[in-house]
């Protein structure tokens, strides 16, 4: 009797996950919602002749089928990775070092939403550097028995622009209606994940900024950790299918700009970079990748 519940239990949860998911999917394995990206083809790159040389030159990616945060990590989620007895576990750490909880700039900082204040939930969590952005991916791996890891740059960007070469992740056109970013000299600092969704928040009128999958800020709020090494040259070499960044390097990638920068430093093909160690800036969050 026991294996036949256990055949029809199994049997639903196949029929609950559809074989080829449609774009924009949504799945939720516990710790927050990603979006289905599918596999194939996008042109990567400055299309537009607008970026610096290490945006181009344009040329074609094949990817196969991912998915990606539909919001950046929060400090609620990163929460649940801080306050685990597996924070401090070595294997999860790209180097067998967790960095001290206590080393977190910005966790105790009010005036920033840091995570350790009241009402921070919604908030980017900020000043994580590259090893504890790897840390949490490998732990909510262990967690959920499914492959998480930082986005390629190259999924980065097909998730924020899709397959039509777009500019932003809605489109070709900006303002502050769309995204956080440099408005003035006042002091500025990210919004909760999800503001520009279309609806009003408070006295915040909005545009829908979703990407083509619909991620959100993908533009503007924080950069974000990629996978991968940076090379200045690296378009030059890319591999066409599934590249993955140099084998080695001094920095990693961080990607789609952030709310201390101008506009055409939002642009999907919009490249940068950091030391992995790099920690004690505000500026800096990531977003999940999972395999399918």
């Amino acid at each position: 009797m026991r294996a036949a519940v256990a055949m029809i239990g199994l049997l639903c949860a196949l029929e609950a996950a559809p074989a080829n998911p449609k774009a924009g999917s949504v799945v939720n394995d516990g710790y927050g919602d990603l979006v289905y990206v599918p596999a194939g083809a996008f042109q990567m790159g400055d299309n537009f002749g607008d970026g610096e040389s290490r945006d181009r030159p344009v040329h074609s990616v094949t990817l196969d089928a991912f998915y990606i945060g539909k919001y950046e990590v929060t400090n609620g989620d990163w929460r649940r990775f801080r306050d685990d007895p597996g924070y401090d576990d070595p294997k999860f750490w790209p180097d067998g070092r967790p960095v001290p909880k206590d080393q977190s700039p910005y966790w105790n900082d009010a005036r920033n939403h840091g995570g350790g204040t009241p009402d921070s939930d919604a908030y980017p969590v900020l000043g994580v550097n590259w090893d504890s952005a790897v840390a949490y991916c490998n732990w909510l791996s262990a967690k959920t028995g499914k492959k998480y890891r930082l986005p390629t740059e190259a999924e980065w960007e097909k998730a924020a622009r899709g397959t039509d070469q777009r500019r932003y992740p809605w489109g070709n056109e900006i303002d502050h209606s769309y995204a956080t970013y440099v408005s003035g000299s006042g002091f500025i600092t990210a919004a909760a994940v999800g503001t520009y969704d279309g609806r009003k928040h408070g006295d915040l009128a909005t545009h829908n900024a979703a990407s083509p999958y619909g991620a959100y800020d993908m533009a503007g709020n924080v950069m974000e950790w990629c996978q991968d090494w940076y090379s200045r040259d690296y378009y030059t070499s890319s591999p066409k299918k599934n590249p993955k960044g140099p084998q080695t390097g001094a920095y990693r990638v961080l990607r789609g700009g952030t709310f201390f920068v101008d506009a055409p430093d939002l642009r999907t093909y919009r490249r940068s970079a950091a030391w992995p160690s790099f920690q004690a800036h505000r500026m800096v969050g990531f977003r999940l990748a999972r395999d399918p």
